[in-house]
Parts: structure tokens; sequence; C-alpha cells
């Protein structure tokens, strides 16, 4: 690790300049940050060989939020064909994981060594269990024009891809990669970050695709894959009674395969501010266990108080959403003091797996908009036009 935090600062002193990570090679990294408070802009971080996080707990301490910690850099990419790889399997069970790279090749390159041919190298001991805080594999924190591309992110502890207080986020042509079950794994995770654009990628992993958090504005999601997973989400927002602001999101030319979710928006009961502007359009599902959803009483624990106040959910726009289904095709679950308005369907076409579950009709509740088409199978349960008491939004409502 002093190799890449030499070569780090040797990079941060010349604008344009590359920290190439070669091929053929594979690399053991510590937990690591990667500031840019003093560096010049336009740096890129040449990935064609294989990072590989330590599964020794004593390197973790009691645990960190982060592995790569990419902060306050300026027009910064990640590029290449090599793979970063977090190898989570040691976090996800609470028995001891021997990771099959310790037992099958041996080829760690030491913390501070970069050799021309790979040595043998055996990690050292394990060092008893994992700590229950895992780490997110790759995040930026307050950084502009972010551009990750190319690589290749797999088996992250916890999320693979985090972009928190970022403007101007570039992903494309990425692979994210970890087993269905693995929790907690999301692929990109978004928080207040807004002009987001991310297409061409492909993202399996065992939580949701692509989950985009409060503060998130302006973002564009196209021609990705998903699956397995949760689909891709906005939300879970309001937890704890905190305000949550989302505004104009496409997600557009997505296939989702054998995922839990297609599109969906969580909300907790509680909260405040608003989801406006969404579009979700010409999304193909495959065996989706619930291909739409809005669910404004999300809560995953046992017991959640029930609560009036709600984040507002407005101009919510479903077209041309097409495939198949195993349990419910439509679910909206929407809050009984704030309903949500102007949700509309067109070409909407989901058709039930038999025998594959015990299946459900469309279920809406407080749900009020449009149905431009019809729709299979028919969604009767739509509200049309709006409310008959329709709240106005008070200034703790608004973003």
């Amino acid at each position: 690790m002093q190799g890449f935090e030499a070569t780090w600062a040797e990079a941060c002193k010349v604008e344009s300049s590359t920290m190439l990570i070669p091929a053929d090679y594979v690399f053991l990294v510590g937990p690591i940050v990667f500031s840019g408070l003093y560096c010049k802009p336009k740096i890129i971080f040449q990935v064609e060989g294989t990072i590989i996080a330590p599964t020794n707990a004593n390197v973790w301490g009691k645990g960190l939020l982060q592995w790569l910690d990419f902060i306050k850099l300026v027009g910064f990419t990640i590029q290449g064909n090599g793979i970063i790889d977090g190898r989570g399997s040691v976090w996800w069970q609470d028995t001891q994981y021997n990771d099959p790279l310790d037992d099958e090749e041996k080829l760690l390159v030491p913390f501070n060594n970069t050799l021309e041919s790979p040595p043998m190298q055996i990690e050292s001991s394990m060092g008893g269990k994992m700590p229950g805080i895992k780490p997110t594999a790759i995040r930026f924190y307050g950084s502009i024009n972010p551009t990750v591309t190319g690589i290749t992110i797999q088996n992250s502890p916890q999320c693979h891809l985090k972009f928190d207080n970022c403007n101007g986020v570039l992903v494309h042509d990425v692979t994210v990669s970890s087993p269905g079950d693995s929790p907690n794994t999301d692929g990109i995770h978004l928080q207040n970050s807004r002009d987001v654009l991310i297409y061409k990628s492909n993202l399996a992993c065992g939580d949701d695709c692509i989950s985009i958090q409060t503060g998130c504005s302006n973002v564009y999601v196209h021609n990705v894959d998903c699956g397995p997973g949760h689909g891709i989400s906005i939300g879970g927002l309001g937890k704890d009674n905190t305000r949550a602001c989302v505004s104009n999101i496409t997600i557009r030319d997505v296939n989702m395969h054998n995922t839990m979710n297609g599109v969906r928006i969580k909300t907790w009961q509680g909260g405040s501010g608003s989801v406006q502007g969404v579009l979700f359009s010409n999304i193909q599902v495959s065996e989706v266990q619930f291909p739409i959803i809005i669910d404004q009483f999300y809560c995953d624990k046992r017991n959640c108080q029930n609560q009036t106040a709600a984040v507002a959910l407005t101009g919510i726009n479903y077209e041309s959403i097409k495939g198949t289904y195993t349990v419910k095709p439509v679910h909206f679950a929407c809050s009984d003091s704030l309903p949500c308005v102007d949700v509309s369907l067109t070409s909407v076409e989901l058709q039930p797996v038999q025998d594959k579950y015990h299946l459900y009709d469309p279920f809406c509740w407080e749900t009020y908009g449009e149905l431009k088409t019809t729709t299979v199978p028919p969604i009767d349960c739509l509200q049309i036009g709006k409310p008959p008491n329709n709240r106005i939004q008070t200034a703790h409502d608004l973003c």
C-alpha cells in the first residue's frame, strides 16, 4: 500500500497524469484514501491488472466504511480492463471463510511493492472474524466530473460503487459482479449527487443494481442490464423523519432478469420532502417478482411506527414496461395522508409465469393518476384524476 500512496503523491503533482495498475499483476491493497485536496485535475487511474482487498481481519480493525476512497477530485477517471475485487465472501457469513484465491493462486503482491513479475506470497493469518462494519469497494466523495469506465468491480463486502456529494458523474461500460444472495451489495449507489449519466453497464449483485438516494437530481440511466439483484430503486427515503429531495430521474432501455423488484420507489413513514419528475421507460423484465413498486410504508425491521408525515410523490411515469413476473405485476402503496399524484401508465404489459409462486393481482392504495393506454393485466385499482381532499404541500414538504 505504501507503493500506491507514494505513486499517488507523485501523480497528484501533474495535471492529466496517469497512475497505472499494470496488467498481469495482482495487487493486495489495504484500505486507502486517494485525497484530491492538493491534486491537479484530470488524473487517470488506469486499471489493467487486478486489485484485491485483504481478508485479514486485523487490517480492518473495528471496521471501515470504505476500501478505496476517492475524495475531492476534479475531472478524475478510473478506466481500464482490470478488476477490482473486494473478496467479500469472508464478510458475508458469520463463520470464518477461506478465500479460494488464498488456497489456489497465492499470487499476492505485498502492500508496498510493485514488481515486474507476480511473486508467490501467501497472505498472513486470517486474523479472526471480520468486523461487523462492511466497507464499500469504491467511494467518490465531493468530486466534480468523476468518470468510471471499462473496469470490473466484483465481490464487494457491501456496496460496489458509491458517489456522495458529486457533480457531473459519468459511469459507462462497467461490470459489477457479486452473487445474488450477497447481502447489501448494491451495484451503484448515488446520494446528494446531480447531473449523473450511467449507461452500457452490466450490474449483477445481491441488492439494488442502482440505488438513488436523497439529494439526487438530473440522473439519466439507460442501456443497463440488471440481474441478479433487487432492481433499480429510488430510496428508501425519509428514514428517522428526515427530509428527502429527489427530482428529474430517467431510467430507460433497461433489461432486468431474475430480480426481486423491477423499478421501485420506497419511502419511510414520517419523512418529508418530495420525489418528482420520474420516468421509467422501455423496461424489459424477465421472471421479476414485482416489476413495478411504490412503497411508502417501507420498513426493514419487524415493527415500524405508523406516522402521518410522508415524502410527497408526484409525476411518476411508467411507459413500455413489458415482460414476465412471478408474484405481483404492480404494487402501489401510497401514504394515507399524502397520496401519490400524477402517476401515469402507458403500454404496460406484464404476463405471469405460471407455477412459480402464488400470483397476486395489481394492488393500489391512495394512488391517483392516469391510464394512458389499456394495460395487461388491467390496473383498475388506479384512481383517475386527483384525490378528493388533495393536500397542498407545505414549506415543510417542499425541497
